[in-house]
This record gives C-alpha cells, structure tokens and sequence, in this order.
C-alpha cells in the first residue's frame, strides 16, 4: 500500500469533474494507493485568481501545503491547474524570503506554519512511476485491444516545467494506454491550449481552440479522447454540441478522463466510473469492452 496526502480540487470534488475523482478513488483500491483526502482544504488560488491577487493566492496555496505537511506524505492532485499552482507556491517560497515571511504570517493567523518539505505531484505520475506500468498491465481484464485514442495532456501538466514528462512531446500517457493493450494516434496537438476558463470569457476564442482539437483528433482516426485535466475535459466534452452549431461540424468524441479509461480495463462497472456524466457518450465506442 502507498500512502499519500490527496487534494481533488474545486472541480473533481464538487464541480464538472466528479467522474474524476470517483474514477480515481476507484482504481486506487485495485492499485493499492490509498489517497487521504487533505482534511479542511481550500481552493488552491486558481490560475485566474493568481494574476489579480498573487500574494492572496500564495495564501491559499500555500495553507493546503502547511495541512499536508502535518501528515507528512507526498501531496497529489489531479487537477492540472491545482498542480502547477502549488507547485509554483512551493517554488516561489523557496525563492523568496520576502514572500515567504509574507505568507508565513497569513499561516500563523490560522495557527499553520510550512517548512517546504512536501512535494507536489500529479497523479498521472504517481500511477505511472510509483505503481509503474507493469503492475498496471497486471490488473488489466479487459484489454483494450483495438481502441484508438488521442492522448491528450493539455498545456500545464507539463509546463514550465516537468518532474516527469517532456515539456514539448509527453509519452506517458501513451505508454499507460499501451500497457491496457489501447493504440494511440498520432495527436501533435496533444499539449495544445483548450481555452481553459477563457470559454468563460472569451468563449470564441476557446471555441477555435477546442475545434482545432477535436478536428486533429478526428483526422487522426481516435474513438476517443482521453485527458488528464478536468479544465480540458470539460471544454472538449461540453462544447461539442456548440461547435457543432457554429462550425456546421459534425464532431461526436466521446473526451474520458484517464482514470476512466484504466477503470474499464480493470474490469470495473460503468457507474463506479460514473460514465453517465460524460456529455459525449462513450457507450457505443466502448460497447466491445464494456
């Protein structure tokens, strides 16, 4: 068994993304992992809140690190905007003991304090290099022979910087499809931007962004898209429809979280999956393997 601190974010635990997190919970008890949900956390800043407000999203931040800290255990998250956050946070505290005098006052307030000895980490990672993909492709029951998917990794998990992928050409999630026995296409928008919450703001902007990803996707010959990033789940799910409309498309790709993808080659059933969520439905596609 592995142990680490958990931290599923606004979206996973509440929001658009619960299919996320149940699907994650799911395939940690088949793994082994046990993720210990962060006790009182908080949002951790987001990115739009850290350009209006760093030193109050430095806070926020930084107070889900001070919890974890208390327990010890590496910090994951699966929410790729989460991860570059706190990780910036553990970045510029370390950097600055300008800031960090700063933030260490806000903690003390709430009777916290950090030293900075917890790692942040994505979950991707946790399940392809401390599990690994041998044990992986042990757990497998119904291999996913056949299944073409676009890998798609989104622009922060991997950006600026990266513990464990390439910034410009990630392989991880490839090599995870592989050992489920899935094939992936060749998909050279995989890190492109979806929008994220731009859809919010500038929704034709985002629009642009999505349909050039889900047309790669489709010349590429995918069943599906399979994403690590809620933000980019969510996009590319959601607003299929819309661009259909817009764009005169006829786009129907089922977008799975990764975790999803895993569940259904451990054999699991599709409401412990919470598939029904997913706006796309991904039924037909998956009808072989189900």
């Amino acid at each position: 068994m592995k142990y680490y601190n958990y931290f599923p974010g606004c979206s996973s635990a509440e929001g658009s993304a619960k299919a996320y997190n149940k699907s994650i919970l799911a395939i940690a008890k088949v793994l082994d992992i046990d993720l210990k949900e962060l006790d009182q956390w908080n949002c951790c800043g987001s990115t739009p809140f850290s350009g209006y407000d760093e030193l109050g999203s430095l806070s926020l931040a930084t107070r889900n690190l001070a919890l974890a800290e208390k327990r010890g255990f590496d910090l994951v998250t699966p929410c790729s905007a989460c991860y570059v956050i706190l990780n910036e946070a553990n970045t510029t505290l370390k950097r600055s003991r300008g800031t960090k005098a700063k933030i260490d006052e806000s903690l003390a307030a709430g009777g916290l304090s950090y030293n900075g000895d917890i790692r942040v980490r994505h979950i991707l990672d946790i399940i392809v290099n401390d599990i690994g993909y041998e044990k992986i492709a042990a757990k497998v029951k119904k291999d996913l022979s056949g299944l073409k998917i676009a890998p798609y990794y989104g622009c922060q998990i991997v950006r600026p910087d990266s513990s464990f992928d390439h910034a410009d050409n990630p392989i991880t999630l490839d090599k995870l499809a592989y050992s489920l026995k899935a094939e992936t296409v060749d998909f050279p928008l995989k890190t492109a931007c979806c929008g994220s919450s731009v859809a919010l703001s500038e929704e034709g902007v985002a629009l642009g962004l999505i349909r050039k990803i889900l047309d790669c996707a489709a010349k590429s010959g995918a069943e599906c898209i399979v994403t690590v990033c809620p933000l980019c789940q969510m996009n590319l799910d959601g607003y299929q429809s819309t661009i259909n409309r817009k764009f005169g498309a006829k786009y129907n790709i089922p977008v799975l979280f990764f975790t999803q993808l895993m569940g259904i080659a451990f054999g699991l059933s599709e409401d412990e999956l919470d598939m029904k969520t997913n706006i796309v439905s991904a039924r037909k596609t998956l009808a072989r393997y189900l």
